[in-house]
This record gives C-alpha cells, sequence and structure tokens, in this order.
C-alpha cells in the first residue's frame, strides 16, 4: 500500500449509512487509527422517503441499484460537505474520509457482502481520498465481516479508562455487542447478538405507515406474546458461537403476524432483548456494565426490556461522555486510518478470520 498515512494523529472524516434505514451520519475525528485523539463536529440526515424507499426496493431487490447507488453517494457528498462547512473546516485539513456505503445484502457463510456506493466518485466529489468497501477483505479470509467497530470501542474504552469486563452494545437495525474483557486487542470478543430495531421498525411500517415506534410507544402499550416468543427465539442462530453476524432480513417475523400493532411492537422489543440476554452465554465473563449506541437506545420500551433481561447497569454511551450519534460514522473515519496505515480492522475473535486482516480499498482525491 502506497502513500501510507504517517503514524500520528490526523483527521478523518467518517460516514455511516445504518441498516435501519433511517439516515445518514458524518462525523470528524482525530486519530492515529489505534486512539483516539479528539472528537470534532458531527452531523446527521434523515433520509428523505423516496431515496429510503429506492433502499429497500434494491435490500428487496425490487430495483436496480445503479441510481440508488448514485443518489446514496450525492447525498453522503452533500453531507460531508455540510459538516466541513458547519465546522469551518477545509478539505485539505482532512487526511482521508471512510466511506462504508449501505449493505444491501449480508451472507458471509456464502462468501459473499455486497454494500453499495461509489468511493472514486465521492472521492471526485470531495476531494478527499476515500476508503471503502471495508467488508469485502475479511469475507474473502473466511471472516463474518461484521461487526467491525470492535477496535474503535476498545480505543474509546481505553481513552475514557473504563473498567472491564464491559459490554458495548449497538442497537441498530441488528444488534452487535463488543465484549472488553481488558487492554489488548485479544482481550476482545465480539458478534451480532440478533435483531435490533429492523423488525421493529419494519412492523410499525407496516401496521401504521409510521417509520418507526417513536418513544416505544406501541410496544410501551402492547403486551408480549410468550407464545410467538418463543417461536422467534427458537432460531439456531442463537446456539451458535460467536464470531457471528447476520443480514438485516435474517429473522421472519411471522410468529408475531397475527399481533395487533402495539402487541406484536411489544413481542419483537422483547425478541430484541431476549436475544441479547442470550449472547451472555457466549461471553468468557458477563459484563459488570452495558454501554448502549445506536438508535434503540432513544427507544425507552427497548431500553427497559435490556435492564431487566441483562441486570446491571445497562446506560446509554453519553452516560462516559462518547457520542452516540456519532459514534459509527466516528469509527469508519477511524477505521479508515487503520486501512491507510496498514494495520488490521479486524481479528479473529471479532469476526472469525484465522488471522488479522487489513481491509478497505482507497480512491485517491
Amino acid at each position: 500500500m502506497s502513500g501510507r498515512l504517517p503514524e500520528r494523529p490526523v483527521w478523518a472524516l467518517g460516514m455511516m449509512s445504518g441498516t435501519s434505514l433511517d439516515g445518514a451520519d458524518a462525523a470528524l475525528i482525530e486519530t492515529d487509527g489505534v486512539t483516539v485523539a479528539a472528537f470534532g463536529s458531527w452531523r446527521t440526515a434523515p433520509y428523505p422517503e423516496d431515496l429510503r424507499a429506492r433502499l429497500r426496493a434494491v435490500i428487496e431487490g425490487r430495483d436496480a441499484r445503479a441510481s440508488a447507488e448514485r443518489a446514496l453517494t450525492a447525498f453522503h457528498a452533500d453531507l460531508a460537505e455540510a459538516l466541513l462547512a458547519e465546522a469551518g473546516v477545509r478539505r485539505e485539513e482532512v487526511a482521508v474520509a471512510g466511506f462504508p456505503g449501505h449493505t444491501v445484502s449480508h451472507e458471509p457463510a456464502a462468501g459473499r457482502t455486497d454494500q453499495i456506493g461509489d468511493g472514486a466518485g465521492l472521492a471526485r466529489r470531495l476531494g478527499i481520498g476515500v476508503v471503502n468497501d471495508f467488508r469485502s477483505a475479511d469475507v474473502a479470509a473466511g471472516g463474518q465481516g461484521a461487526p467491525l467497530v470492535p477496535l474503535f470501542h476498545a480505543a474509546l474504552a481505553r481513552r475514557s479508562g473504563l473498567a472491564a469486563p464491559l459490554a458495548v452494545l449497538n442497537l441498530g437495525g441488528v444488534a452487535n455487542v463488543t465484549w472488553i474483557g481488558g487492554p489488548a486487542d485479544e482481550d476482545l470478543l465480539a458478534f451480532d447478538t440478533g435483531p435490533g430495531c429492523a423488525l421493529i421498525d419494519d412492523w410499525v411500517l407496516a401496521k401504521t405507515g409510521a417509520p418507526f415506534d417513536r418513544d416505544g410507544e406501541r410496544a410501551r402499550s402492547g403486551t408480549v406474546d410468550r407464545t410467538a416468543l418463543d417461536a422467534l427465539m427458537a432460531h439456531p442462530y442463537f446456539a451458535a458461537p460467536p464470531p457471528k453476524s447476520l443480514d438485516r432480513n435474517a429473522f421472519d417475523p411471522a410468529p408475531a403476524g397475527g399481533l395487533s400493532a402495539e402487541d406484536g411492537a411489544a413481542t419483537l422489543v422483547a425478541f430484541t432483548a431476549e436475544a441479547v440476554r442470550r449472547a451472555l452465554a457466549h461471553m468468557p465473563a458477563p459484563p459488570q456494565r452495558w454501554l448502549v449506541t445506536g438508535g434503540g437506545r432513544c427507544n425507552p420500551a427497548l431500553v427497559a426490556a435490556l435492564a431487566e433481561r441483562l441486570r446491571v447497569p445497562c446506560d446509554p454511551v453519553e452516560s462516559v461522555g462518547w457520542q452516540g450519534d456519532a459514534l459509527e460514522a466516528q469509527a469508519f473515519g477511524f477505521l479508515a486510518v487503520r486501512s491507510r496505515r496498514g494495520l488490521p480492522l479486524s481479528l479473529p475473535r471479532t469476526t472469525g478470520i484465522p488471522r488479522p486482516v487489513r481491509g478497505g480499498v482507497f480512491h485517491p482525491a
């Protein structure tokens, strides 16, 4: 890899488009890819309904990807330019941008992972070198290709001086956990626990037309259907040992099909929370604290269901000074710097690869 970044902190721009289809985030971070020196400004923007519908159509195989990819890339370019202007940062001050694109399918068992997003086009538009395609090298090496944020979670935990064992739970469309048992990379374990918010969001959209269950109101007014929950939890994924990862559409909500909007939302919230509880069986030691990030931390019904099952402090990441709405975008800025320094992005206990693997494809400005 020619033209590697220096071994000192640089400013990077990270972006993230979550599987929940709610929107995109962009954030500035100063890092050497090992430690975090400083956090910069961040910005989030919801997807307009036409782009959200277009992405959903690509995921469901109902639409061609080319136009959706162009629209997605332009949306991220607009978001990045707005962030730089708002922060008063010149593009020359940014060493690299990380752009994971949007995952439309993820089947690591079949050796496939697919994200849309034009890294070269974004680099031309921004005038900043862009790293994209973060997952393919890991999947090609026999890994799960996800989750990719554990090394960043560990860097944040070290920066904050947090005691181990600690769990960082990301409640996006899919839920993933990073178990941190100590200060070394070898002390990490990471995997997808099960559904995050995608099933809940899809359920509420289908039943009410609303894109998500605002403040968990429908779930809080409903009743969990035990039969449906037991059927959902019978999925073989939960017994499989980690590392393991999921596609957004890995679970069929059919067992909840006959329920009301409220009871279905309550049952799917319980499904996400129970899946997280089951993850404890795969951890070397139970976490003494859970830090929760991702959009799901804003759903009081889901947070309450987690606290009831985990029975230890279960706090939003803001409680330790992290920026929950920016965290995943920051992570891909961090990973872009690691990629440009030739450092591994994934480890055997985070994605199941036999040895640490580098990743990312660089597109010069």
